[in-house]
């Protein structure tokens, strides 16, 4: 009820409306030659009409960007039209100091200007909602001339059109980019591609997982961004907050179904900039190429699009940095109940009524006595495909973990197998699942998803590869090193070349007696010899160090005979070759292993993967055994992180 007094609530209960009890600002939406502008009281923000980039966020009157861009500031008039700006090549609004997408509305210069619009008028919805439209057509000319181009070649063709919503009575505005490849443009590779806020010098606190969520003023701004990366799909909400204003300002991503590399993808969540100014930044990757990354390809002559978002850039405030962090991950739920969101329309988004559900139970059938699931993913993706790439160069089979083409619908599974993955587009599937002490993945073809329809899947049985009798194991097949020695540690830059003081003589690590949480480095980098060597930001340690052993001592009760395989999960990987010895006798190499600078930029997971090797099991005898693995000498960067190895014997 309004603040009326007795006499008017009687008025009130007996039917008669005085006045109306509301009290929210409507949204409105006004424009300048270049930009538009909407406000709900809460909210004001701009949008360049030359670019698509958020150029302005007011939030209850506090600019919350890095800009000098006063708010009252009209742009001169170069026509009477937005389009009359000659090819929109001297546009006022200019740099990146504020909201973008890397893939923006400008294409190469001198190419044809955007096209803004109006989505939707607030005029029309009784100040509910605005929503506005800044949109490139690419015919032969390329996009993305952004951070990371050459501005004067641009990077690939593809159609962009980013819009930006505001609603009424909510602190933070929706944005979402649409892209779309039509059949007659060419190959399309995009590079880099994320949305970016450069935020005012005020904030001073990051928060964008367990781990990484500490005082960050600019003064402290001298070491390696790469150690604030953190899992995507289990952050939706990260920023920044102020401990002088008690104002926060996050991304938050009530899906992650548009976002590449999957639920074990780790990315840049917030840093500072690499610059003088050292803004803090919040960055929303759906497609990069840190930690053996992700790609969108599209071939010549394919139709192709892609909706990234819609996004909620929120803006809060709470006493001190916890509480609006907690405050922001509570939003971020909410968001996710929301979604798919209403109010999209004009594009290629499924409303709820017209997405499907997945269910089922994953039976685990092994040698290996097994009860329970730990850490349980299942997933719906576009399956391993070959990923277009000019002609001459290798072909290149992408799976989900480095795919950001598609859609991807991931869940955590329960502890016996059962499963549901709604609000799915329709389309055709394979079903991806990886547990915690399973090695491998259990996968299944032509899930074919309905509009508007549920899927149960029934039983499903997943018979783990066994080429052998295992004989030993070290780790957990978890696709990380997280539980052996000093990954906790993985954040210090130094961490690599701590391994030579920890470990003089290098490691034996001896089965049935040694401790994986203790007596294995986390890393298998080579040893270093320098005493003034340095971690370099943004490159590791380049410093030369020697061939690094490490040695897995054991029993067996008989001599063997037939084939050994030694089973290899990695999950980190800066050296091509290691080499393996079985009793003190060269047996072989892996080589060709796939690089994803995980140790160089402090991770402790990457591109996830499988190698065997195999071996004469003669050369094993009844007693103690040795198996030497040996990384070779190379700077201290190009080592090998294991998720798991073991030993298994086929008679």
């Amino acid at each position: 009820m309004c603040n009326l007094s007795k006499f008017f609530a009687f008025f009130l209960l007996s039917g008669i409306t005085l006045l109306s009890c509301s009290s929210e600002p409507k949204v409105t939406l006004t424009e300048d030659v270049e930009s538009y502008m909407m406000d709900n009281g809460i909210v004001k923000v701009r949008v360049s009409k030359v670019t698509g980039d958020l150029i302005s966020f007011l939030y209850n009157g506090e600019e919350m960007f890095a800009t000098t861009l006063a708010p009252d500031f009209v742009p001169e008039t170069k026509g009477s039209e937005p389009a009359d700006n000659p090819n929109w090549n001297d546009p006022s609004f200019t740099g990146a100091a504020h909201g973008y997408w890397s893939h923006n509305t400008v294409g190469v210069k001198g190419s044809a200007p955007a096209r803004p619009s109006i989505t939707i008028n607030p005029s029309k919805n009784g100040g509910k909602m605005a929503e506005v439209s800044v949109k490139a057509i690419s015919k032969g000319r390329r996009m993305g001339t952004g951070p990371g181009q050459d501005p004067a070649v641009g990077n690939l063709e593809v159609d962009i059109e980013i819009r930006y919503m505001l609603e009424q009575n909510a602190p933070g505005v929706y944005t979402y980019c649409i892209f779309t490849h039509p059949s007659d443009y060419g190959l399309g590779m995009f590079g880099e591609a994320r949305h970016i806020m450069k935020l005012a010098p005020f904030f001073d606190w990051i928060s964008v997982d367990k781990d990484v969520d500490l005082h960050y003023p600019k003064e402290y701004n001298a070491g390696d961004k790469y150690v604030y990366t953190a899992n995507q799909s289990e952050n939706p909400a990260f920023g920044w907050s102020s401990t002088t204003k008690n104002v926060g300002m996050f991304f938050i991503n009530p899906s992650m179904e548009y976002m590449g590399g999957g639920p074990t993808k780790i990315e840049f969540l917030g840093h500072r900039d690499t610059n003088r100014e050292a803004a803090p930044c919040v960055l929303n990757y759906w497609r990069s190429s840190h930690y053996g990354g992700a790609e969108v390809n599209i071939a010549a002559g394919e139709e192709w699009n892609k909706i990234i978002g819609p996004v909620f850039i929120y803006a809060n405030s709470g006493d001190g940095h916890q509480a609006i962090y907690d405050d922001a991950k509570r939003r971020a739920k909410a968001e996710a109940d929301k979604w798919p969101y209403e109010w999209v329309n004009g594009a290629d988004y499924p409303k709820a009524q017209k997405r499907g559900s997945v269910k089922g139970q994953i039976v685990l059938n092994d040698v290996e006595a097994f009860t329970r699931f730990n850490n349980l993913n299942i997933g719906l993706t576009a399956g391993e495909y070959i990923s277009p790439r000019p002609e001459g160069t290798p072909q290149v089979l992408t799976g989900w973990q480095r795919d950001a083409k598609s859609y991807q619908f991931w869940t955590r599974g329960n502890t016996d197998g059962t499963f549901e993955i709604n609000k799915v587009r329709p389309g055709k599937y394979t079903l991806y699942a990886f547990s915690d002490g399973v090695l491998g993945e259990f996968q299944q073809t032509d899930i074919v998803v309905q509009a508007g329809k549920p899927l149960d899947l029934g039983t499903l049985t997943w018979t783990p590869v066994r080429k052998g009798k295992q004989l030993w194991e070290v780790g957990i097949p978890n696709r990380n090193a997280s539980e052996f020695f000093m990954a906790e540690a993985r954040r210090d830059p130094e961490v690599s070349l701590k391994y030579a003081t920890l470990f003089p003589d290098d490691i034996t690590f001896t089965i049935g007696k040694s401790d994986a949480g203790k007596d294995w480095f986390f890393q298998h980098v080579p040893h270093n010899t320098d005493p003034e060597a340095k971690a370099e930001p943004f490159y590791g340690v380049r410093t030369v160090g020697k061939a690094a052993p490490r040695t897995v001592a054991f029993d067996l009760s008989s001599a063997p005979s037939g084939k050994a395989i030694l089973r290899f999960a990695i999950c980190g990987t800066g050296t091509k070759n290691i080499d393996i010895a079985v009793n003190g006798k060269p047996a072989g190499q892996l080589n060709e292993l796939p690089g994803d600078g995980v140790i160089t930029r402090h991770g402790s997971q990457g591109i996830w993967y499988e190698r065997d090797f195999e071996f004469d099991a003669a050369m094993m005898r009844a007693g103690t055994n040795t198996l030497t693995i040996t990384v070779p000498e190379g700077p201290v960067n190009n080592g090998v992180m294991y998720d798991y190895i073991r030993l298994e014997l086929k008679e």
